[in-house]
């Protein structure tokens, strides 16, 4: 137990962005630390997983979730530690994540939307990222929607992101040729040779398509989507018959621009699958993918990288570099 009332910090949206966000669109704000109910939980954050999903729920009408409003506190995961429980299941001390406890130090959570963070295991920053959110859904994407098997080759967008990274290092796992797709040498050199996969492309030099092109002479089985725009446009015409594209996300147009869709004629006459999807609807699989990831990710056949910031008031400006290609792996903040 806290005592009450206490200050909870927490970043709030102040207004809504026009393309990229800006730092004037975020507040750092405090309300009485929250009490939970029946059924909930009071978590003290200790680390914040930062999302481009967020992104989308900042606009009005921003796609698959509810919108923030002006003053909500900002969308993101967390671990932390249980303060105060209102269910039988947990008690005060327990280590656990959620994908909701957003970008304040004290949450309260529905029992049911968090899970154990076995710190014995993994670290607490793991837990958001290759054993959290964003490696399950790489896992998901690949193991139960396109159904990546064996001597396919497998492109991956956004490939030293956050879900991207572990994408390719799951391809590798599962035999495939996996070639990424990222901007600037540094990041293609640590695709490539930390994490392993065949081969990557930087989108944005000059020659991107041809140098794709070159790159997958055989054509591309499965493409995992991350971006959308340019990117999308320049995969697509490799895209073999009876190809699979995962539709995770489409980060190039989340700012408003939006880009011309995907050639449907291909679709016809590849016989091309694509299928959009969304973490929530597979919620029940957890338990199989944390058995499976944390084998993986235990024995080093699938290495974990995360972008780090101290202070919750770096929350913003993490997020914002996050946003515009600035990190490497998952982007996270010590609290």
């Amino acid at each position: 137990m806290i005592d009450h009332p206490a200050v909870n910090r927490r970043i709030t949206l102040a207004s809504r962005p026009q393309g990229v966000p800006a730092p004037e669109n975020f507040a750092l704000t405090q309300a009485p630390v929250p009490r939970p109910g029946a059924g909930q939980l009071l978590v003290r954050n200790t680390w914040l997983g930062l999302a481009p999903a967020a992104r989308l729920r900042m606009s009005e009408g921003g796609g698959y979730a509810e919108s923030m409003k002006i003053g909500d506190v900002i969308y993101g995961q967390s671990v932390g530690v249980v303060v105060e429980s209102g269910h039988p299941d947990f008690k005060a001390g327990d280590e656990v994540a959620t994908i909701n406890g957003g970008w304040q130090d004290y949450s309260v959570c529905d029992a049911q939307s968090v899970w154990r963070a076995d710190l014995s295991r993994a670290s607490a920053a793991a837990w958001l990222g290759i054993l959290g959110t964003s490696g399950m859904t790489a896992w998901v994407g690949l193991t139960r929607v396109v159904r990546l098997e064996a001597g396919e080759t497998l492109v991956v967008s956004a490939a030293a992101g956050a879900v991207g990274s572990v994408a390719g290092q799951i391809g590798k796992v599962l035999g495939c040729r996996v070639v990424g797709i990222a901007r600037g040498a540094e990041k293609c050199r640590y695709v490539a040779e930390e994490l392993g996969l065949d081969a990557c492309v930087d989108y944005s030099a000059s020659d991107f398509p041809d140098a794709l092109a070159r790159t997958c002479p055989d054509g591309v089985d499965v493409y995992y989507e991350n971006v959308g725009g340019a990117v999308r446009a320049a995969v697509w015409p490799l895209m073999n018959r009876d190809g699979r594209v995962a539709v995770c996300g489409l980060i190039s147009e989340y700012h408003g621009e939006l880009n011309g869709g995907p050639d449907w004629m291909s679709i016809l006459t590849k016989r091309l699958r694509v299928e959009g999807f969304i973490l929530s609807d597979f919620a029940g699989l957890r338990e199989a993918f944390i058995e499976e990831m944390g084998e993986w990710y235990s024995t080093g056949r699938i290495q974990a990288r995360e972008d780090r910031s101290s202070g919750l008031e770096s929350a913003p400006a993490a997020f914002i570099r996050m946003l515009t290609g600035g990190n490497l792996g998952k982007t996270v903040v010590r609290l």
